[in-house]
């Protein structure tokens, strides 16, 4: 019998499976910090503005650019307007909706969302709404209207 090796493969091929390794971690990573989020995500009301805390859509937002007297509580169900239809930037899961997404009536809104009913609903003055699936929505818009006053 005779053999007759295959020339090895240049380091380019290890390279190039060294960053697919890489970029595989760093999706794993993400994943875990997104599934940390979904547990962990908070709307912090301080000082003159709101704090949203979770994964990568978090930001502050001052009071001033809250509509509070057109927010509202509603239901995300089958006939809402405020029903998200296409997730434009944003993490959606079963059960956990974050991020950029269009709503039904076309209307741009970052979401916040773990639960279709009870959903607070404040739209901005920057051109997008907020949709957030708070504890307590009643006890939460009160408090955003007392502390925006």
């Amino acid at each position: 019998m005779n053999v007759f090796p295959i020339i090895p493969a240049s380091t380019k091929a290890w390279w190039f499976i060294a960053i697919i390794c890489v970029i595989l971690a760093a999706v794993f990573v993400l994943m875990l910090y997104v599934g940390y989020s979904f547990q962990n995500s908070k709307v912090i009301v301080e000082g003159d503005r709101i704090r949203l805390v979770g994964d990568l859509w978090g930001r502050s937002i001052p009071f001033h650019k809250l509509e509070l007297a057109k927010a509202r509580i509603t239901d995300l169900g089958k006939g809402s307007e405020y029903r998200p239809r296409v997730r434009t930037c944003g993490t959606g899961l079963p059960g956990y909706a974050s991020g950029w997404f269009r709503l039904a009536n076309k209307e741009k809104a970052l979401l916040y969302v773990t639960r279709r009913d009870n959903v607070v609903y404040i739209p901005t003055t920057d051109g997008y709404s907020l949709l957030l699936s708070v504890q307590e929505p009643e006890r939460f818009l009160e408090m955003l209207r007392q502390s925006g006053a």
